[in-house]
């Protein structure tokens, strides 16, 4: 066992969480979903929460950088963490209060969802089955200001009422996942997609929408794929 290992143990913390929140800020910048000063990730284990820190490369993390914050909000392992942490951890409460099983959240600054969040722009379409029916929309909450609590309080109606991925008004996109895991892979589906429709509707001109009994039938795919995630 590694100093670090033994360290830990005494302090409570869970290793494994610790490398997931490594893996997923390793792949997330690799992709270049997310970069040293924008972004962030996390999962929440046993009340404690694991999250990446502030102003730090994401691809070069290690575990002794990764903040790992109790429940009285102290931080007990690691660097400093993000000022996002009161993003997380009300998303986070919302989520459980509402019934979702959430032990994840990724803040995204991702080319194509920030440049919608810019535009203040949901995101949806009646053309993509996969979007209709795993997402419905991707709704952009109003502006609220970085590392305050208001940009989850114009963002909570949506968290809410089950959306995994919120676009941020003027700030990129939070999602929330069953693990940390699922929340990056919702991120990277939603930003190929926000692609896909950008190019479609802003450069070819148009989408060819489904017809109604269509998108019907997979809207309520979607509502059938979010009632499962109710605890």
């Amino acid at each position: 066992m590694t100093e670090t290992s033994e360290k830990m143990r005494e302090l409570g913390i869970s290793e494994e969480a610790v490398e997931e929140v490594l893996f997923v800020a390793k792949r997330m910048d690799d992709k270049g979903l997310v970069n040293s000063f924008a972004g962030n990730i996390s999962t929440k284990r046993d009340g404690k929460i694991y999250i990446t820190p502030t102003g730090q490369n994401k691809g070069m993390l290690t575990p002794e950088k990764i903040a790992v914050i109790n429940e009285d909000g102290e931080r007990i392992w690691g660097m400093k963490e993000t000022s996002e942490i009161i993003m997380h951890s009300m998303a986070y409460d919302i989520c459980e209060e509402n019934g979702w099983d959430v032990g994840g959240v990724v803040h995204s600054h991702s080319k194509v969802l920030t440049a919608f969040s810019m535009a203040c722009r949901d995101i949806e379409t009646e053309a993509l089955p996969e979007m209709m029916g795993n997402f419905h929309k991707i709704p952009c909450a109003p502006y609220g200001a970085p590392g305050t609590k208001y940009i989850l309080t114009m963002a909570e109606p949506y968290l809410a009422e089950g959306y995994r991925i919120v676009l941020l008004g003027n700030h990129g996109s939070l999602a929330v996942g069953k693990t940390v895991e699922d929340a990056m892979n919702i991120v990277e589906a939603s930003e190929a997609i926000a692609e896909q429709i950008l190019i479609t509707n802003y450069i070819l001109g148009g989408e060819k929408k489904l017809d109604a009994l269509e998108v019907a039938r997979f809207y309520e795919i979607y509502k059938e794929n979010r009632a499962k995630r109710v605890k």
